[in-house]
This record gives C-alpha cells, sequence and structure tokens, in this order.
C-alpha cells in the first residue's frame, strides 16, 4: 500500500512572513485579490497589516468578512457571490480556521460550479480541479488549515458541522508569521493552541498514522508541552514556537486523518456554537484516557515529549496514565475547563452522541467506538 503526502507548494514561516505575499503575488501573475477575512480581525486592524502591504503594492483588492466562527453554508454562498462579483484571481485568506474554511469552500466552488449547494462537498467529493489559488495566512496557532486539505462548514438547519477532504482545497503558499498572531487574547490562544495538540495526538495514534507523519506529530507535541504556556503568557518564543507548531502539526494530521476528539468537537460547535479548540482541548484527557489501551508504546513516546521522567522505563499503564496526566495538566495551566457541566443538557447527549458517531473523523479512530461509548464520555465530562 502506498502512503501520500500532500504538502503546500511553498511556505514562509517566521517574523515578517507576511511580505512575502507582494513578491508570490506578483510572481504568479495575478491581478486581483480577494481578501476574506472575519469582521473582527478587520476592526482590529490585524487584516490591515496584509492590505496594507497591497495597497503599498499598488495591488487591487476586494474584502469579504461575512465569516462566522463557525462558518456557515450561507457564508460560502455569499462569498461565492462576491468573488464573482469582485473579478479576483487569487483569495487571500487571513484569520483563523474560519476565514481558511470559507475561502476553501468559496475556491472549490469557484472551479467546481456543481457544488454550489455546499452540502454535497461533504466527505471526499469528486471535485475536478484545483480550487481557486489561495494565498493563506493564519492568524491564530491552532488549526493548520493553511497546509491542510481539510475543511469544516456548519449547517444550522440540521445542526451539525461537515467535514470536507478534498486534496484540491491546500492553499498553493502559507505564511506562518507569528506577528500576525500577537495580538490574540490568553483565552483564545489557550484553544487554538489545544486544538494544535489534539491535532498532533489524534494523528500521532490514528489508524491511518505511519512513519513521516510520526516524525511530525512527536515534535509537534514536543514543541506544544514546552511552548504554550509562554504563548497564552504573549512571550515571543512562545508565540514563534506555536506558530511552527501547529503548522508541523498540520503536515502530519492532513494526510493522515484525525479521531473521535473531533468528531464530539464537531457537535458541541454545531449544536452549541463553542468555538472548535475549547471543544477539543475539553475533550482530548478523556478520549485519550479511553483510547489507551490499543496505542502500544506511544503513550511512553508523549509523555516523553511532556518531560515525564521514567517514561520508558515505567509500566506501560503508568506511563499511558501520565501522558494523559501531563495533557489534562497543560490544559488547566492554560485556563482550559476540562468539564461540560453546565454546557450540555442531560436530553442533548443521545442525538450528540449520534451525530459524532457519522461524523467523517471517526473512522479514524485508533480504538473503536460505539454510540454508546460516545454517550459515556459525554456523560463523565457532563458529572465532572
Amino acid at each position: 500500500m502506498a502512503n501520500r503526502f500532500i504538502l503546500n507548494e511553498t511556505s514562509y514561516h517566521g517574523a515578517g512572513a507576511i511580505k512575502e505575499i507582494v513578491t508570490e503575488f506578483k510572481a504568479r501573475g495575478f491581478k486581483k485579490a480577494f481578501v476574506a477575512s472575519d469582521p473582527d480581525l478587520l476592526k482590529f486592524g490585524v487584516t490591515a497589516k496584509v492590505t496594507d502591504l497591497l495597497d503599498e503594492a499598488g495591488i487591487p483588492y476586494a474584502v469579504y468578512s461575512n465569516i462566522q466562527p463557525n462558518p456557515t453554508i450561507e457564508n460560502v454562498q455569499s462569498g461565492v457571490k462576491a468573488f464573482a462579483e469582485a473579478g479576483a484571481d487569487v483569495i487571500i485568506a487571513i484569520g483563523g480556521g474560519s476565514s481558511m474554511d470559507t475561502s476553501k469552500a468559496i475556491g472549490i466552488i469557484n472551479t467546481n460550479p456543481e457544488f454550489a449547494d455546499v452540502r454535497s462537498l461533504e466527505g471526499v467529493a469528486p471535485t475536478k480541479n484545483p480550487c481557486t489559488p489561495i494565498l493563506a495566512v493564519p492568524t491564530t496557532a491552532g488549526t493548520a488549515a493553511e497546509v491542510t486539505i481539510n475543511y469544516v462548514i456548519t449547517d444550522p438547519e440540521y445542526k451539525r458541522k461537515f467535514v470536507c477532504v478534498d486534496v484540491h482545497d491546500i492553499p498553493v503558499v502559507a505564511f506562518v508569521d507569528p506577528e500576525m498572531m500577537s495580538t490574540m487574547p490568553a483565552g483564545l490562544t489557550a484553544a487554538t493552541g489545544m486544538d494544535a495538540l489534539t491535532h498532533a495526538i489524534e494523528g500521532y495514534i490514528t489508524g491511518g498514522a505511519w512513519e513521516l507523519s510520526d516524525m511530525f506529530h512527536i515534535k509537534a507535541i514536543q514543541m506544544i508541552a514546552k511552548n504554550l504556556r509562554g504563548a497564552v503568557k504573549n512571550e515571543p518564543e512562545g508565540r514563534e514556537a506555536m506558530a511552527l507548531a501547529q503548522y508541523i502539526a498540520g503536515m502530519g494530521f492532513s494526510n493522515v486523518g484525525l479521531g473521535v476528539d473531533h468528531s464530539m468537537a464537531h457537535t458541541l460547535s454545531a449544536y452549541y456554537n463553542m468555538p472548535h479548540g475549547k471543544a477539543c482541548a475539553t475533550l482530548l484527557p478523556t478520549v485519550m484516557a479511553y483510547n489507551a489501551p490499543v496505542t502500544g508504546e506511544k503513550y511512553r513516546d508523549i509523555a516523553a515529549a511532556f518531560g515525564v521522567e521514567g517514561a520508558y522505563t515505567m509500566p506501560l499503564e503508568e506511563a499511558r496514565n501520565a501522558a494523559v496526566a501531563a495533557v489534562k495538566q497543560l490544559g488547566e495551566d492554560v485556563g482550559i475547563t476540562m468539564s461540560l457541566k453546565g454546557v450540555v443538557p442531560l436530553e442533548d447527549v443521545d442525538a450528540l452522541s449520534a451525530d459524532a458517531l457519522k461524523d467523517a473523523c471517526t473512522p479514524g479512530n485508533p480504538r473503536p467506538v460505539t454510540v454508546e461509548d460516545i454517550k459515556a464520555m459525554f456523560l463523565s465530562l457532563i458529572e465532572a
């Protein structure tokens, strides 16, 4: 069996990386940009860090900001219309996963109009054409959407989020600049950082994992364990390390998949509009504990990446418990509440569990799950 790996054509990393946007725009012969960025980033001047560069270079652009934290079908469809009206030939996506996911869907539909209903993009859609070129500028250190072939759209009518996996949607260039992330508040830094950790851990233990993806994931885990606390305190070293760590995690999981933590998190966001990173973080220790029996020696590696002494000499069960405890402690240290008490009504648990079981990420979980297993995990957090 051949293992496939897909990454950006080009990526820039480090402080000042966004300055290369003008270089790439001109080198690729683009004429007009469609800047997709959420309203808060526009309001607080983050988007302007990029549009100022476009202005200085005399590059024309239109701005689209009808993007919600959990982007909806309507956000995508209005974006497709706005892109056509703008007469642009490239999308510059500025933001977290919301801006990136919206941009990917817009770009795919623009070149594959038969998927204009958006719902038909769920799963692995048989698109034929690469999406409109995307230049991706992340402003959060978490989703790694700038390097993945995945995006997630919310369907409010049916109270669900659906995952789209498409090799045609990956941005052609990513500009991973920690200075674009410096204005993130502590809570968002914590949640997105824990989302990156969830990507790395789920990618490391998923059934599709192999040597190349393992290399990326264990390095990302190590970097996040060392640097997330500092990033939450807005320390420059922590910010820069987290910007790279989340990208490294994305290089891996985009190619091997995730697991039931993400499936359950998608339902929490769809039902209660819970931020995706917070949902993933809240669930992570519980899901890790559930998966532990089938992970072989990998939790030793995770424990060691967190600096647990004796990770490779203690009994395996102890090492697994230490890995889970270290992840939970990091979450608590950065302000994540590891409980769903008061968030999820008991009467919703059956529906949440059924929806999570059907999610596209569930098949990647290393330990098979039933609806009762998922229900038990939800209930343990509601009662915590």
